[in-house]
């Protein structure tokens, strides 16, 4: 008989479900592969969420908030507009590569299968990330008096298009470490968005 999980059940399907969307596919994943992954009955799921989708926008949700928590707010305790810049690259880079918050690959990866309702909740969090990043590089272009044609706001897609394809291709056994990935990403963005 399956066992019901007795210890924070609702984030024991959030990190089983974040790891089977992430080898497998978010249309690749039934319900029925997360409860047998869990050991759980299909029932004690639908218990917790009552379908796909809802795990799916709490994966998704819990990412903007670990990027809201471990980037944007220390971010905002600086003030020397480049070291803000230079201090949001970073973090951005090691929340992509956290292994342990397998959200923000789901997140990053999977945004097309919410529903119309979840993805507008999810995308104002995520223009709002969007809007503080322009703010963040158009003031170092006013303290640089920068003159050149790069908008902040194609800067700022630029530099998340960057960072987030990441988990892509990054290893962590790989030559390159991270600390390296994060200064030489943030010298190809300062040189090409200020240079």
């Amino acid at each position: 008989m399956p066992r019901e999980t007795t210890a924070d059940p609702r984030q024991e399907i959030l990190r089983t479900s974040a790891r089977l969307f992430q080898q497998q596919g978010y249309d690749g994943t039934s319900m029925n592969d997360v409860a047998s992954a869990l050991k759980l009955s299909k029932g004690g799921l639908y218990h917790h969420f009552q379908s796909k989708d809802e795990i799916l926008f709490e994966l998704m949700n819990h990412a903007m908030t670990i990027t809201e928590e471990r980037v944007i707010t220390p971010v905002k305790a600086i003030s020397d507009p480049e070291q803000r810049l230079r201090t949001l690259i970073r973090r951005h880079i090691a929340v992509v590569l956290s292994e342990r918050d397998r959200e923000i690959t789901v997140m990053l990866h999977e945004n097309h299968p919410l529903s119309p309702t979840l993805r507008k909740r999810i995308n104002a969090r995520k223009k709002d990330y969007i809007h503080f990043l322009e703010n963040v590089i158009a003031e170092v272009q006013r303290t640089r008096g920068s003159k050149g044609t790069v908008t902040a706001r194609a800067a700022a897609f630029a530099l998340l298009g960057m960072i987030n394809w990441i988990y892509q291709w990054y290893r962590p056994e790989g030559s390159l470490q991270e600390e390296s990935l994060a200064q030489q990403y943030t010298e190809i963005f300062f040189q090409g968005a200020f240079g």
